[in-house]
């Protein structure tokens, strides 16, 4: 399936670089989803909104931080927003934690204090780093205010950066995600593009549960590299272009597991079924999209 259509949300999967496919509309917003680039380079399809959730770096060393942000820059989006994932080490500076594990990937200790004032100075040629935080943006200058909420943090894993104990401790700091149009995690809920190694489940039960509450437009994730991909959840039978659905991107661009190997061999970084995922927004709870 190369595309996905309800009344509100229309999600690009497949489509040619050289001639994408138009919006619906002049009132609609397109966002461009990225998750797990991991320092790597790769064509990125124009549109409003870049979204990227987490794993900018392999290791979060200033100067991983420093490349990955060059090439963000260098891309065209008027508004870029991004988060950190388990990766992106040197982030993880509010407690103990870094100075605890760094030597696990790190030579040398990182300034975490100097890789996070990067980062937000990164605000400076428009990009915006959110770390448990909300930010409010217009595309249009007489257009919707969107808000987008970044949630770096992934259920436990070998002890990475920004993990949580599932349980209690997950359960808390999921409680903190407040109601938002666009939700950026860096791991997925449970049961949603969550098959991983194994072919198991990966997500998080608590995120599941607090995104059914929530109901974002829009919840963009990655983390889990096997199960890249979109779906569209409507959280009501009814037709009406008003009622709450949203739409959940696994933007990873890793290539891992059975969906990274074709006929033709091992997908290229950031291309084929691993390519950004485009999603077009209406502006307006009162649109229909004929479909």
């Amino acid at each position: 399936m190369s595309s996905l259509n309800s009344p509100t949300a229309v999600v690009h999967l497949r489509y040619d670089l050289s001639d994408l496919p138009a919006k619906p509309g002049p009132e609609w917003t397109r966002f461009v989803c990225l998750s797990d680039t991991h320092c790597r380079t790769f064509p990125v399809p124009p549109g409003d909104v870049l979204l990227h959730s987490g794993d900018l770096t392999h290791v979060g060393t200033l100067s991983e931080f420093d490349s990955a942000l060059r090439w963000l820059q260098g891309l065209p989006h008027p508004h870029k927003i991004v988060i950190a994932g388990n990766h992106d080490i040197s982030l993880h500076d509010h407690d103990s934690w870094y100075d605890d594990n760094y030597s696990r990937w790190h030579r040398g200790k990182e300034n975490t204090k100097r890789v996070r004032q990067r980062m937000q100075d990164a605000r400076q040629v428009g990009i915006v780093y959110l770390q448990e935080e909300t930010y409010q943006f217009q595309v249009k200058p007489d257009g919707r205010t969107w808000s987008v909420y970044g949630f770096p943090w992934s259920p436990h894993h070998r002890n990475w950066a920004f993990n949580y104990q599932r349980g209690p401790e997950g359960d808390q700091l999921i409680s903190t995600i407040p109601k938002t149009d666009i939700l950026l995690t860096h791991a997925p809920p449970f049961d949603i593009l969550d098959i991983g190694r194994g072919n198991e489940h990966a997500g998080c039960h608590a995120l599941a549960g607090r995104v059914s509450m929530l109901q974002p437009q829009l919840h963009v994730f990655g983390h889990i590299h096997e199960h890249h991909g979109a779906l569209i959840r409507e959280w009501t039978q009814s037709a009406s272009p008003s009622d709450a659905r949203t739409a959940f991107v696994n933007a990873a661009n890793m290539p891992s597991g059975p969906m990274s190997v074709t006929s033709n061999g091992k997908v290229p970084f950031g291309r084929g079924v691993y390519s950004p995922v485009i999603v077009d927004l209406y502006d307006s709870p009162d649109a229909v999209l004929d479909v």
